[in-house]
């Protein structure tokens, strides 16, 4: 065997690690998993590889780091392409990892054997939102200055012990050097460390249960992965390192100024991915929304899986055909109720102005004004269209994501100067 040849089988020995030895044929078909869980995994290492390169460049001390940043886009060869290349990989991998969390949850990947699994891949997208925004801070700018800024004020809100944790992640009562030093560690150290290892148990998993799971568990072809689905997986990685590449070679990574402490931009925003936490600040009562709303959220996300399931539903799409139905119906009233309940907050009811305790009033109230139409539209599956528990539990989902990506869209597009609503961005 030649050395060529010899490497060749080294690395499918290496990928066939990562599978068990046979999967079900349906397996192979890629709107089964769309590649999102392999697609991580490659965005995660590129993330560490072009990280690497960037530290020997990089300096984590206020007066250098916006310096050493311009310095390397402009002094380097191919330092703004590195850059380019990181920034938007980490930008894809929210996305990604994202859509990964609602495959598995549609496709009802997450009950008996699983649902250890989805607690884990919880955890992956947790980490995933803090690399990034750990990283986030690490350009110095105005931008990247003052959305952390915000989040950690936004921290403060949570009851207790939100100024404590928020002094504990700035290093103190403002963002500044501090910061800066506790995020570059977290984000080269502590957080890599992390995501490797709930990654490693997190592919273990999958292994143990045998791959992905499928639907019509009768039809029990197996099948060598090797070469069906590893020549699968190579070719979608070349694809996609071909994709960012391109895209970052025509598109470079936002910079504005350096950090000025003393003069806050307007309107100042939070990252993308947290600008619905953000946006749902204005209407609501901060306690809601940094300790109610995602208290409830995560148990919701949490004890999911303990939920009975037919066994025979697992690895359905959608549940059942009624339950594609009900995702549609989800999107369509959950866009229509946020979208009109952030103009009606926005021009019409001032429920902070009114006469009464400030947590009924900005809090209670305009909750009602989600949940009531919400819970009709939940009577209305269960009466009308007999929905299930499932079909109901996905309904919830889908309503409650749909709802943050709306808002999303809304801070992130829609508010301008002091956000105020504005349709002339």
């Amino acid at each position: 065997m030649s050395f060529k040849e010899n490497k060749h089988s080294s690395f499918i020995n290496f990928l066939l690690h990562l599978h068990p030895k046979t999967v079900n044929e349906q397996a192979l078909k890629y709107t089964r998993t769309f590649g999102l869980g392999g697609i991580n995994a490659l965005l995660f290492i590129i993330l560490a590889f072009t990280g690497l390169l960037l530290r020997f460049s990089y300096v984590p001390i206020p007066e250098n780091a916006y310096d050493s940043i311009t310095s390397l886009q402009n002094n380097t060869l191919f330092g703004s392409l590195l850059r380019n290349i990181h920034h938007w990989s980490a930008m894809l991998m929210v996305i990604t990892a994202f859509l990964h969390l609602l495959r598995v949850f549609y496709s009802q990947s997450i009950f008996y054997e699983r649902k250890k699994n989805w607690h884990y891949g919880l955890i992956l997208f947790g980490l995933v939102l803090f690399f990034n925004f750990t990283g986030y801070l690490l350009p110095w700018d105005q931008l990247s200055y003052w959305a952390v800024t915000i989040m950690t004020n936004i921290v403060e809100y949570i009851p207790l012990i939100g100024s404590y944790l928020a002094n504990i992640i700035r290093g103190g009562k403002i963002v500044n050097e501090n910061t800066l030093l506790n995020f570059y560690n977290f984000h080269t150290a502590l957080l890599p460390i992390l995501f490797v290892f709930f990654m490693v148990l997190h592919f273990w998993l999958v292994r143990k249960a045998k791959g992905v799971t499928v639907a019509n568990k009768n039809e029990q072809k197996m099948v060598k992965v090797y070469p069906g689905l590893i020549l699968k997986e190579i070719i979608v990685a070349l694809f996609l390192i071909a994709l960012i590449i391109l895209f970052a070679i025509f598109f470079d990574a936002p910079m504005l100024d350096k950090a000025n402490p003393l003069i806050s931009p307007n309107p100042s925003k939070a990252p993308w991915y947290f600008m619905g936490v953000q946006e749902l600040l204005i209407h609501l009562h901060p306690i809601l929304v940094t300790f109610v709303i995602p208290l409830s959220l995560m148990t919701f996300l949490f004890y999911t899986p303990y939920i009975k399931i037919d066994k025979e539903k697992i690895g359905s799409w959608f549940y059942s055909q009624k339950g594609g139905e009900i995702i549609i119906l989800s999107i369509i009233f959950s866009t229509l109720l946020t979208s009109a309940l952030i103009i009606i907050f926005e021009y019409w009811f001032k429920f902070n102005q009114l006469n009464i305790h400030l947590f009924i009033s900005s809090g209670i109230i305009p909750l009602l004004f989600y949940l009531v139409p919400a819970l009709g539209f939940l009577f209305y599956l269960k009466a009308i269209l007999k929905a299930d528990k499932v079909e109901i539990i996905i309904a919830i989902m889908t309503i409650i994501f749909t709802s943050y990506i709306m808002m999303s869209i809304v801070g992130v597009w829609f508010r301008g100067e002091s956000m105020n609503l504005t349709f002339c961005n």
